[in-house]
């Protein structure tokens, strides 16, 4: 499992990358696109949607499952990755590329209730 130590996490798998703007970016774990297999499907949140933390905002469809993907943090969607509509596998590619969407967070505190990579790691099942 490929983890990177300057993401925050979640333990429902999704990654966050806070840009030095404030934005965002939201995408499934290393481990989550391992665990679906091969990518088929990305149903992604409308733009200018406010989310709140743990708010069923996305889905991800492989031929395996669905599932469902959590808002990290509260917010707005400000941009979808469109790539990912046409080419869902990307995310089976480079999950920390493929991002899902951009929100700009409303509430500084939830980005201290994520985890670091250490943490996550201590959550997921050894592979």
């Amino acid at each position: 499992m490929n983890l990177l130590q300057d993401l925050k996490y979640t333990a429902s798998h999704e990654w966050v990358r806070l840009a030095a703007d404030g934005i965002a970016a939201v995408g499934i774990t290393d481990y989550a696109q391992e665990q679906l297999g091969d990518v088929v499907f990305v149903e992604l949140p409308e733009i200018g949607r406010q989310v709140t933390v743990g708010e069923e905002c996305a889905v991800v469809e492989s031929v395996k499952a669905a599932s469902d993907i959590y808002a990290p943090v509260s917010g707005e969607i400000v941009e979808v990755n469109q790539a990912l509509l046409d080419a869902p596998e990307g995310i089976n590619a480079d999950a920390y590329a493929a991002w899902l969407f951009r929100l700009r967070p409303t509430a500084v505190a939830d980005m201290a209730q994520l985890l670091d990579a250490a943490a996550y790691q201590a959550e997921v099942p050894p592979t």
